[in-house]
């Protein structure tokens, strides 16, 4: 009988080792595992927008703190006086009072899911280091990106509203054996961009064509431009002494790259940044949009009174424009993608 005994205990003690965890064993084995990232909700038009305009509010209270919290690591501000990492956008914004700002003319653009752009024109009534500087008007683009469950702007951009200037054409030529060629692209946004600018001097238009998306959207100072009018705009431009520099690039997402760089078209006119942002559509890297006519300062202590820098390049002690300096080459005659 002992005997008996001793197996059915040992056969019970088995038994409860091997029973399911009870329900506190449970949760703590849930504490311990690495719990899944938050994603962000999708970005609507609405949100764009709100965001968009949260992130001036912070700058007219002041509120660097939140003005940070609203940057992607990455960051970029395409400005006259350079291309600013985050750290350096924050710091810019401290001498930059605004104390009106009026926005119009808005367009959202979704590129893709984890890429959304903002276009609009802003003005601006304020005061650099307490002085007061000249209300201005540019056209600026944003765009956003979701990181750890938020969506943070990650790119910016603003030209200094333009009419169109009156150019010449450009002298008529033998049409080039490259004419109507397709442009090869990639992953690669600085080799899409260069490319490009050779369809230029060639005059490969119908090449320049192939690689634009069908919602391609071009901002510059004399108004925002859609691909029929890109097109249009760069016959009869001459690019042939075009001279590209001071390349950078940013991937935003898998599918989505940016470029951004300074562009001398001839000896006469200023030079420019330009930023492009390139799409993997289906296979095939396509251009989606482009900003062009910012103009590139002369570092000064401060900002001149008569400066045509865009609003928030009047934010940065270095940043200092003559009206004759923010003419885009460009105000006529579209030039990139």
């Amino acid at each position: 009988m002992k005997k008996t005994f001793a197996i059915v205990s040992l056969l019970l003690f088995a038994m409860a080792c091997a029973a399911p965890p009870t329900n506190r064993e449970v949760v703590a084995t849930n504490a311990n595992m690495t719990p899944a990232k938050a994603s962000a909700p999708p970005m609507t038009e609405e949100m764009a927008i709100a965001k968009e305009k949260a992130i001036w509010d912070t700058i007219k209270s002041k509120d660097y703190a939140a003005f940070d919290a609203m940057l992607a690591a990455d960051q970029l501000e395409v400005s006259p006086d350079g291309v600013h990492g985050k750290a350096e956008s924050v710091g810019m914004v401290k001498d930059f009072e605004p104390n009106e700002v009026t926005f119009a003319d808005w367009k959202y653009m979704p590129i893709d899911k984890d890429l959304v752009l903002v276009t609009y024109s802003v003005t601006v009534k304020g005061k650099f280091q307490g002085k007061d500087i000249p209300t201005e008007t540019a056209r600026a683009s944003s765009a956003w990106v979701p990181r750890d469950g938020k969506w943070l702007a990650v790119y910016h951009q603003e030209s200094p509203v333009k009419k169109a200037m009156a150019m010449a054409p450009a002298k008529p030529g033998p049409t080039p054996a490259t004419a109507g060629a397709p442009l090869t692209t990639g992953a690669d946004a600085e080799a899409n961009e260069k490319a490009v600018w050779d369809a230029f001097k060639t005059k490969n238009y119908d090449g320049f064509a192939t690689v634009l998306d069908e919602a391609f959207v071009e901002v510059e100072p004399d108004g925002t431009h859609d691909k029929a009018g890109s097109v249009n705009g760069v016959r009869g431009f001459d690019a042939s002494k075009a001279e590209l520099s001071d390349f950078k690039t940013l991937a935003l997402d898998v599918d989505a790259n940016l470029v951004t760089y300074t562009v001398k078209t001839t000896a006469t006119m200023p030079a420019e940044r330009h930023t492009s942002i390139w799409s993997n559509r289906n296979g095939k890297w396509l251009a989606v949009f482009h900003q062009g006519g910012t103009p590139i300062a002369k570092p000064t202590a401060t900002p001149s009174p008569s400066a045509s820098a865009s609003p928030k390049a009047m934010a940065s002690p270095k940043a200092s424009v003559s009206p004759m300096a923010a003419a885009s080459p460009k105000a006529s005659a579209k030039t990139t993608p």
